[in-house]
């Protein structure tokens, strides 16, 4: 099966940061990899800043080596790699003063008819002034767009100050905030199996479904950024951005169409909907805990503490909650959530489990009836399983199995899976916000983080300890098995 590839309108790309770590791991792989699948127009370009000098030749070394240690950049052709060196350029940049940007205006001045991205891959304190002189020095045209990076502020107050300062120069037409989880394939898979088949819309919510799974497990540790992870946390760093995005795609109403604002409108409802956690029941529907020394890919790695060089630090590297969604369809179905690094494998993935049924017609030769389970994985090996009950196959009775149903999209479709990272930054070209984050569900979202935050500072209780390769600290598997369930292992 050979993917259908439409291309975009002639644009041109402006990454600040364009000499980081996020640039070079993703996003000057990920145009390469769109250009090399002739989604990219002839004249398209893309001009990387940051603040120091560095020639054109230089810039594109760069990036020859960052395709050379990209995931999945392998083969490369040499005339398209050729091509796509030479739609860059470089210009110095400070986002602090007004150093280089008459040379960054000068370089747009032939593109002002096209589309032009902003790309910010720099941190949140940077948001601020960049969009002030991308205003000030009138490079604002009605086809720019710009895209902004998580963390959208630490808390809801600075949540809003990124938005308001951001929104003084962009309308919010024009803003994409990106969380790369929702440009996952298995993620836009979600909708299609929800609303584009006769056979699971039907029994999508309390009287069938017992409760939901989401988990997004690292084995690795903070990798070289500690010092930044500590002034996050799990809850924030992950919780607040990609689950709870996930969250909403499973407990959305239908939306009217697969328009960007019909989508979010149904997205915000259900951030609205889910039950406050606060310094009332936060110690019965949350856990939090940090990880100790231990093993993990063979071999043994440090503690948080360790990786961080201090004695103490009371941020989580660990967090499981129970969510709970205050409305019709979603009454009375727990959605467990939780998130770690350091934990036993790497692994994406929302389990809907359905009620069991409720009754037996075999003998207990049979043996045990498991409930249906639907299993998406966002990776790795992106796909879909549905575990069903069904006879073990060959004469001597009834003997009942439960076997998945087991849809790998890498073996079904055959085609390359596309990176997150191409896929949205096309839909900005496009200026398709369907899987981008909207103002108000940002802040929605903090609205429900925040007291969780609140009653953790409040409590002044330490995270519980966990060891590194484990999955997590024993408390996250008391906060499931008390309801009389268990965290789902389908690897």
């Amino acid at each position: 099966m050979v993917a259908r590839v439409v291309t975009v309108e002639p644009f041109d790309i402006v990454v600040f940061g364009a000499t980081g770590d996020l640039a070079r791991r993703k996003l000057l792989p990920a145009l390469f990899e769109r250009d090399l699948a002739g989604q990219m127009p002839d004249d398209a370009r893309i001009i990387g800043t940051s603040r120091r000098p560095l020639p054109d030749d230089d810039f594109r070394a760069f990036a020859r080596d960052a395709l050379g240690v990209a995931d999945g950049v392998e083969d490369v052709d040499q005339a398209v790699l050729a091509r796509f060196l030479n739609r860059l350029t470089y210009v110095a940049v400070d986002a602090l003063s007004d150093e280089g940007w008459p040379d960054l205006a000068a370089t747009l001045k032939a593109g002002e008819a096209r589309v032009r991205v902003f790309y910010l891959a720099v941190g949140p304190d940077l948001f601020d002034p960049i969009c002030a002189r991308i205003g000030a020095f009138g490079l604002v045209t009605d086809l720019s767009r710009v895209v902004v990076e998580k963390p959208v502020g630490k808390d809801l107050a600075s949540a809003q100050k990124v938005n308001a300062a951001v929104g003084r120069v962009f309308r919010e037409e024009a803003v994409f905030r990106i969380d790369h989880y929702l440009g996952k394939e298995t993620v836009q898979n979600l909708m299609a199996l929800r609303f584009a088949n006769a056979l699971f819309e039907p029994v999508w919510n309390n009287a069938h479904i017992d409760h939901v799974q989401i988990t997004v497990a690292e084995s690795i540790g903070t990798a070289g950024r500690a010092g930044y992870y500590d002034t996050a946390g799990a809850l924030r760093d992950m919780v607040q951005n990609h689950i709870l995005q996930l969250l909403c795609l499973v407990a959305m109403e239908p939306p009217v169409s697969l328009d960007a604002d019909a989508v979010r409108d149904e997205k915000l409802k259900v951030l609205k909907a889910l039950e406050p956690i606060n310094e009332s029941n936060f110690a019965q529907m949350t856990v939090r805990g940090q990880y100790r020394a231990g093993a993990s890919a063979g071999g043994a790695v440090p503690g948080y503490l360790e990786e961080l060089g201090s004695g103490e630090s009371s941020t989580e590297t660990f967090v499981a909650i129970k969510a709970e969604i205050g409305n019709w369809r979603w009454s009375g179905v727990p959605f467990y959530l939780r998130t770690g690094k350091r934990l036993a494998s790497r692994v994406s993935e929302i389990v809907v489990a359905f009620r069991p049924i409720p009754h037996s017609v075999f003998d207990d030769h049979a043996g045990p009836i498991m409930a249906n389970r639907l299993v998406i994985r966002l990776q790795p090996d992106e796909g879909v399983k549905l575990w069903l009950m069904i006879k073990d196959p060959g004469p001597g009775g009834m003997r009942l199995q439960h076997v998945p149903l087991d849809m790998s999209f890498a073996s079904v479709f055959g085609v390359r899976n596309p990176d997150a990272y191409e896929r949205l930054i096309m839909d900005v070209v496009r200026g398709n916000q369907t899987l981008f984050m909207r103002r108000d569900e940002v802040e929605a979202a903090w609205r429900w983080v925040d007291p969780i935050l609140d009653a953790w500072r409040a409590s002044r209780d330490q995270p519980k300890p966990y060891t590194a390769g484990t999955w997590g600290p024993s408390a996250a598997i008391a906060l499931i098995e008390r309801d009389g369930r268990t965290w789902t292992d389908d690897a």
